[in-house]
């Protein structure tokens, strides 16, 4: 005889039961009758057969033991794939953090390549600065015309929710609070999926597409077996995996998440959530991206009601959605609509936070491209100098006669340019040297604008200034950059060094808590 599988044995075994059940129940007949009767001969047959129906209740029991035992293997076995299954989860996991090791290891050596680099072209370009002075110095028109260009750039701020870098050729992974603001938008990350949020985002940030995107994907799995399809945690997750395919350019993809992300939303938070409205930001900031301008301006349009109604209409991120919105609008032309949301945006931004908030800078910055694009360069120049002249008052107080914004003195120089030029020296007007300390990317970006409305105007000496002001302020603010990036690696060093000796202790440890993490991380609620 062949050996029985477990299957085959518990189907004999409930076979033998119901055989058994059916033979007691025709036993306990006859027993009945022959108790009816009072011959010694009946007697000695009920006896026989009160013995037999004894025995077929003991093999009915060990039947029914043999079943009980059969269930319990199947739970065991159940379990015991359930254990491998998160074994298997802790070796990925590992596998991931000796890679992050690994190249934690390759960014330190390059970190340190480049602050070497950086230090030889710091020392390159104080050089060039001083052999600047030798420079001969045209005295026609015609010549400096030259090497001009005929249509300077200019620049629009908000750039994460500009949707005309659409043409950029290499992906520039998202920066972490950047990417932390456009999914946690209205809605707040669950606790449950907190710890991932904040691992996806940091290999996001990092260019590491190649784990984020598996985390998302095993956290989709994971909440739609605990929790269902149709839930707000799994649109959460949605809109992440979505961003994160949007920094790769894949598009496509990503769209179909946010829509299915704004159908759950829509269907489980009401369509009037803020939550609903980040996802249509969202959504609207991709089509963007991809040029669908007309798709993507009914999208905004709607976050934008959502948010006046959940917020007020006086909210600075209703403001923020205005900016966005006019982004679109002005890649499609409608200037006089861009005018509106950026005036309106300005408006909530002075009265809600204040003259000096960096976003009605921005914002001045975005409404004077819109005028300069519609060649009204006066109104674009008087938003230029308000942003220049606050930012200089900020820094070193009011203005006077020795403490001049730096358009002031750029304009002297144009002023001046024929009288002498070499005998007046950058240094003897007060706000030159004060401006190019002026520590901020919007102004940087609005000397830049500047410059290049004063070139489209003929003044090419003040556009100059303004220009060689712009890059001074950014090699200033490029070393106070390099030298915080030293002082990190070397504070990295240090902690590293003082870990060190406690890792090999601490490191089954830390294997076991992220083994707890992973295996808690996604339980319903």
């Amino acid at each position: 005889m062949t050996a029985m599988t477990q299957e085959e044995i518990v189907a004999g075994a409930r076979t033998v039961a119901q055989g058994l059940e059916a033979l007691r129940v025709e036993h306990g007949g006859l027993l009945q009758g022959l108790q009816s009767q009072d011959s010694p001969a009946a007697r000695d047959k009920a006896s026989l057969l009160s013995k037999i129906i004894e025995m077929i209740d003991m093999g009915l029991g060990e039947a029914q033991v043999m079943q009980t035992l059969a269930s319990h293997l199947q739970m065991v076995e159940a379990e015991k794939q359930k254990l491998r299954t998160q074994v298997k989860r802790l070796c990925q996991e590992n596998a991931w953090l000796r890679d992050e090791l690994a190249s934690t290891q390759q960014k330190l050596q390059a970190s340190e390549q480049a602050v070497a680099g950086l230090e030889e072209e710091k020392r390159h370009l104080d050089f060039m600065a001083s052999m600047r002075q030798y420079d001969p110095d045209p005295s026609t028109e015609d010549e400096n015309a030259k090497d001009r260009p005929k249509d300077d750039p200019v620049v629009d701020l908000f750039p994460d929710d500009d949707a005309d870098d659409r043409n950029s050729k290499s992906i520039s992974p998202t920066p972490p609070s950047q990417f932390a603001q456009q999914v946690n938008a209205g809605y707040e990350i669950p606790a449950r999926l907190r710890t991932l949020h904040n691992l996806v985002i940091q290999y996001a940030s990092q260019g590491r597409y190649e784990v984020a995107v598996p985390l998302c994907k095993q956290a989709l799995e994971d909440l739609e077996k605990t929790s269902g399809h149709d839930h707000p945690d799994v649109a959460t997750m949605l809109n992440i995996l979505a961003l994160v395919y949007r920094d790769q350019n894949k598009y496509k993809e990503a769209a179909n998440l946010l829509n299915d992300a704004l159908a759950i939303r829509e269907k489980t938070l009401g369509e009037n959530h803020p939550a609903v409205a980040a996802t249509l930001n969202n959504l609207a900031v991709l089509y963007g991206k991809r040029g669908k301008y007309k798709e993507a301006e009914p999208l905004c349009k709607r976050a934008l009601e959502i948010r006046e109604k959940v917020l007020g209409r006086d909210h600075p991120d209703v403001a923020k959605q205005l900016n966005n919105l006019a982004l679109l609008c002005q890649n499609q032309g409608k200037y006089e609509e861009v005018e509106r949301y950026y005036q309106r945006a300005l408006e909530i931004y002075e009265a809600k936070l204040g003259p000096d908030d960096p976003n009605v800078a921005k914002t001045k910055n975005n409404l004077a491209s819109c005028y300069l694009k519609q060649g009204k360069y006066k109104d674009a120049e008087v938003l230029y100098k308000q942003v220049l002249t606050r930012a200089h008052e900020r820094e070193f107080g009011a203005i006077d006669g020795d403490n001049k914004p730096i358009w002031q003195v750029a304009e002297e120089r144009e002023e001046n340019k024929h009288r002498n030029k070499e005998n007046t020296p950058y240094g003897e007007y007060g706000g030159w040297h004060k401006a190019a300390k002026v520590d901020s990317p919007t102004v940087t970006t609005t000397l830049k604008n500047l410059g290049a409305l004063y070139r489209r105007q003929g003044k090419y000496e003040a556009a100059e200034t303004l220009e060689d002001c712009a890059m001074r302020s950014r090699r200033e603010a490029l070393d106070l950059v390099n030298k915080a990036r030293v002082a990190q690696l070397l504070g990295d060093e240090k902690s590293s060094t003082r870990r060190g000796s406690r890792s090999s202790l601490a490191n089954s440890e830390h294997e076991q808590s992220h083994e707890e993490e992973w295996k808690y991380a996604f339980r319903a609620k």
